[in-house]
């Protein structure tokens, strides 16, 4: 008896061994995670131009560990097999809990909640490339692609009506959504899981601390990447209004916004630029230098109608002493800064 008793002793230090953490068993794509605060919106970014034929886009999503939620950055990654298409995870509210359901790959897209992740991802279906004879081929109007390097693209115009960054389906202020007849026809696909590549990567932002909500309020500084796992230098990008980690402020490129697909035919930003009178991001950089301009010749301007209508008599003042041309301080320049 007593033996028994010793034998169902180790058996439960042993399961008590393999079980995973709670902290570790969030990090991994595809365990169900539940939590009882909802995730912060999608933030504005741009998309890293593709790496080269065969890469597709997994857009950036919020994912939770260590009480809190932490922004794995969008980035380009292999389908795992000819045809496979991407259908990304999203949180769902049900039950008093915000659940994660796990992203995808299949030969269709499914139902990911209605979020609107943008490029391409609008909340319904996926419109930044589709497979043709093997090959993936790039709708340029909505991906980031330079097709001197890339040359099986096409362009057809979209046009999408959700503007929302919300980033869960259901519940207070949630996406109001449910899975039409092609996405419940996905849902018996055979599915694919994240590939080891992704699963990395989401790891890899897990041990950023700048990546977690309450460190970047919701705008993380490695918003997407152009690989996975690659989290600073070239082509890495910050949310709108921060510098990534490679030292490239949002807001200075020529890609996509998360927010809306383009129906121009060529990348536009989301509704909140537009909102703000921007226009392409390269465009809105340019506007705010010239608006500061126009401020500082303002300024100049009020000072010389000063001048004009100062003076005695009638006689016309004289004109100011020139000025020596001081060269521009050391450091100024049109390179963004650097992410604090």
């Amino acid at each position: 008896m007593r033996t028994m008793r010793v034998i169902g002793l180790m058996m439960i230090a042993l399961v008590l061994m393999v079980m995973p953490s709670t902290t570790s068993a969030q990090i991994g794509i595809g365990v169900g995670i539940s939590v009882r605060v909802a995730p912060p919106p999608i933030p504005v970014y741009e998309q890293p131009v593709c790496p080269g034929d065969g890469f597709m886009w997994t857009p950036g999503y919020w994912s939770y560990a260590n009480a809190d939620y932490f922004w794995v950055p969008g980035t380009w990654v292999r389908a795992p097999f000819v045809g496979g298409l991407w259908t990304p995870g999203y949180w769902g509210w049900g039950g008093g809990l915000y659940a994660w359901h796990a992203g995808y790959w299949g030969p269709h897209i499914g139902f990911y909640g209605g979020v609107n992740y943008g490029f391409g991802y609008g909340g319904v279906g996926f419109v930044g490339g589709g497979w043709r004879g093997g090959v993936f081929a790039y709708n340029r109007s909505v991906t980031n692609v330079n097709v001197t390097v890339i040359h099986n693209t096409y362009n057809e115009q979209v046009r999408t009506t959700n503007v929302s960054r919300t980033s869960f389906n259901g519940g207070t202020g949630g996406v109001v959504a449910q899975p039409n007849a092609q996405e419940q026809a996905a849902a018996n696909d055979h599915h694919t899981p994240p590939t080891g590549e992704q699963t990395d990567h989401e790891h890899t932002a897990s041990t950023n601390k700048a990546q977690y909500a309450a460190a970047n309020h919701g705008a993380p500084g490695v918003a997407a990447s152009p690989k996975a796992g690659v989290m600073s230098g070239s082509g890495v990008v910050g949310a709108k209004g921060t510098a990534g980690a490679g030292g490239m402020a949002s807001g200075n490129g020529k890609s996509t916004t998360a927010g809306t697909n383009s129906s121009t035919g060529t990348p536009k930003n989301n509704s909140s630029n537009a909102a703000s009178g921007n226009g392409t991001p390269k465009n809105a950089g340019s506007n705010t230098a010239t608006g500061n301009g126009a401020a500082k010749n303002g300024g100049s301007n009020a000072s010389n109608g000063n001048n004009k209508g100062a003076g005695n008599n009638g006689k016309k003042n004289p004109p100011p002493p020139k000025k020596e041309k001081n060269p521009p301080p050391k450091g100024s320049g049109d390179k963004p800064k650097e992410h604090q």
